[in-house]
């Protein structure tokens, strides 16, 4: 078995720092390439390692280094063209969510990567904040029915003053609702049969809309969303013995039933010392290279949670 895993980059924003940030902690890992259409941006990421490659293109990137890993953190508009590409190689690939602006871009991309038999991996780096990761072992010892309160809040006004591309905005279910909606993919027990728009989604003019969702087991959620309007993010579980609250995402807190106390679960260092989820969703990283058993969501759990977002939003 390998020890040093080399991974590569295409994209210099600011996830790749934070991605490069998390990998380099580990001694496992050597950072061997970058790739990026801005190339001062990926030069001045590389300076830090002296093995790092800057490429001028994802086939040089491949051929040159041999990564075992790609992770690909490119704008949105980009992601298809980008993957297209980098699913012809023989490298395991980690991608920046949303894989594809909307859904049948995502469908587009799922459906290539079958055909050259890529593994993909996404970044889902909420599923592997300290918080959702105590807030699952807590529910896995709770029995009780649960009703769900996912609350999000969507802003494409501030988003196309930060130069959006149109495209992108009219999508921004996809690109921005798809970090809370996910969570509704393994919150709720067994499979989702009904969804029900309570406030419905008539077009971009939308302030208020709310949806319900229920699962086979009994389990209930409530998609809230704010559209250009004050809200917080958050997510509420009720069962009959305890309320668990993330809010913020990063932080868990558990009341208990007949007590008006919330206590506040500690958040993991490594969320506090990194952008959280990234620390572990490096770990799994590794454990996936080793061959070990591992926590990171596939392409088609993507493409599953895109399926979804369409349901909620578009029925």
């Amino acid at each position: 078995m390998k020890n040093i895993f080399k991974i590569a980059f295409i994209g210099a924003g600011n996830m790749t720092k934070n991605h490069i940030k998390s990998f380099s902690s580990f001694s496992e890992f050597e950072i061997c390439g970058i790739h990026s259409r801005t190339k001062n941006k990926a030069i001045e990421l590389s300076t830090k390692f002296p093995n790092c490659i800057v490429c001028d293109s994802i086939e040089d990137l491949y051929n040159i280094t041999k990564a075992d890993l790609v992770v690909i953190s490119v704008p949105e508009l980009s992601t298809k063209s980008v993957c297209l590409e980098a699913f012809k190689y023989g490298w395991k690939i980690l991608i920046e969510k949303p894989v594809g602006y909307n859904l049948q871009e995502a469908k587009d991309i799922f459906e290539y990567s079958l055909k050259t038999e890529a593994t993909v991996y996404v970044a889902f780096n909420r599923r592997h904040y300290s918080s959702t990761l105590n807030l699952i072992k807590e529910l896995n010892i709770n029995n009780e029915p649960r009703l769900i309160h996912i609350y999000d809040q969507e802003g494409p006004i501030a988003a196309k003053k930060s130069n959006q591309p149109d495209l992108v905005l009219k999508n921004w279910m996809f690109a921005n609702s798809i970090h809370l909606i996910d969570y509704l993919q393994f919150l709720g027990r067994g499979k989702i049969v009904e969804i029900k728009n309570i406030l419905p989604w008539k077009d971009e003019n939308t302030i208020f809309f709310m949806s319900k969702i229920s699962y086979e087991s009994g389990d209930i959620a409530i998609y809230e969303s704010i559209w250009d309007s004050p809200a917080p993010w958050a997510i509420v579980i009720n069962t009959k013995s305890k309320r668990y609250e993330l809010r913020p995402i990063e932080k868990l807190f558990i009341q208990n039933d007949g007590s008006r106390l919330q206590i506040e679960i500690e958040q993991s260092k490594d969320d506090i010392d990194y952008k959280p989820g990234l620390k572990k969703q490096s770990e799994n990283v590794l454990k996936m290279l080793k061959g070990d058993s591992h926590d990171l969501p596939n392409l088609k759990d993507s493409l599953d949670t895109m399926i979804l977002i369409n349901q909620i939003y578009f029925g």
